[in-house]
């Protein structure tokens, strides 16, 4: 909870920051208009990558296959456009590094969990059981 916390107010406070310094180098209407081409093209790029992110997906299933990635991978697209729906350029340069495919490769080894192999000699489940007789069975 702190940590959603933490970020709520951050986020908003690195934006400002960040809005002030860039306002004060380009301009205040040089910085609104970069702020919504940022949005614009990144947009634009998103529903590019998720059109083949749904064209991979696609193939994997013609060939039986579950798409894992495929799915992940847009999952993250939507969450990037996201990102570049809102206005600031943290948010954006976030954003951005999720939809090129390298980088969101690079966040996925991150943060994926690694799963160790199963070994082929323990193919069993291991459990208990009771053998329970009917009293009815036995009357009959």
């Amino acid at each position: 909870m702190n940590t959603f916390l933490l970020l709520l107010i951050s986020i908003p406070v690195i934006e400002i920051y960040l809005f002030i310094k860039i306002g004060s180098q380009v301009g205040a209407f040089n910085t609104i208009l970069l702020v919504f081409i940022s949005a614009f093209f990144g947009i634009i790029y998103a529903r590019y990558e998720g059109f083949n992110s749904l064209r991979s997906g696609m193939s994997q299933i013609l060939k039986n296959e579950l798409p894992v990635y495929e799915i992940i991978s847009s999952a993250a697209l939507a969450f990037a456009a996201l990102l570049l729906i809102l206005p600031g350029f943290a948010t954006d340069f976030l954003g951005l590094l999720i939809i090129f495919p390298p980088t969101r490769k690079l966040i996925f080894k991150k943060v994926s969990i690694k799963q160790k192999p199963i070994n082929e000699k323990q193919d069993f489940i291991n459990g208990e059981f009771e053998d329970i007789d009917d009293e009815n069975e036995r009357k009959l």
